[in-house]
Formats: C-alpha cells, structure tokens, sequence
C-alpha cells in the first residue's frame, strides 16, 4: 500500500511540475492544483497508514492519528482558494492583455510583425 502512495505522489507531483512549466495560463492552474494533490497525499501518508483503527484513542487498540488528517483538511480548503484565486486572476489578465501567456508576452504572429 505504500508503494502505490509513493507512486501516486511521484506521477502527481511529476504531472503537476511540467504543467507548471507551461506557456499558458490554464496548464499552470492545473498543475499547481495537481501538486497541492500530491502534497495532500504526502502529508496523509506521513501519518501512517492503519486500516481499520480507531478515530478515538481508548489506549487498547492501535488508533488513526488525527493530526495528518487535520492538515490534509486544511490544505484542501487553502488549495481550493488558491485555485479560485489562480482563475479568477488568470480571466482577469487574459481580458486585459488579450492573450493567456504566462510571461504577459506577445505571440509568436505578434512577434514578427515587429520585425517587419
């Protein structure tokens, strides 16, 4: 089970980071959603994987931390406000730069045209 988290976190986190690196405005949201996933399912797996273990602590049996389940709560919420944040800003620069380059830059037919 572990090495299907660990996979999971890398393809995620591999994913997220080339989207990231992209020219266009909504690759770069993507991406950044795709690597607050794989934090998300670092800082749970850091917890400790335990199937069927208590969520109330009784000192007999083993129990499910709670804490790593509390900041992948957290995170989820911060992510998906930042991820609001990201569109609505990237709509905002498209309308009033007319392109959705990440660099605020020129396209390619723009480019040459100067040239001319």
């Amino acid at each position: 089970m572990e090495s299907l988290y660990a996979i999971t976190t890398g393809v995620l986190s591999a994913c997220g980071l080339y989207l990231i690196l992209r020219g266009r405005t909504f690759p770069v949201v993507v991406g950044l959603t795709l690597l607050s996933y794989a934090v998300n399912l670092f800082l749970f797996s850091m917890g400790g994987l335990t199937t069927h273990g208590a969520a109330i602590v009784d000192g007999k049996t083993s129990y499910a931390d709670p804490l790593p389940q509390a900041l992948v709560l957290t995170a989820i919420v911060i992510g998906f406000a930042m991820t609001a944040f990201a569109v609505i800003l990237a709509m905002r620069a498209r309308g009033d730069m007319g392109n959705d380059h990440v660099d605020g830059g020129r396209g390619r037919d723009d480019r040459e045209e100067n040239r001319r």
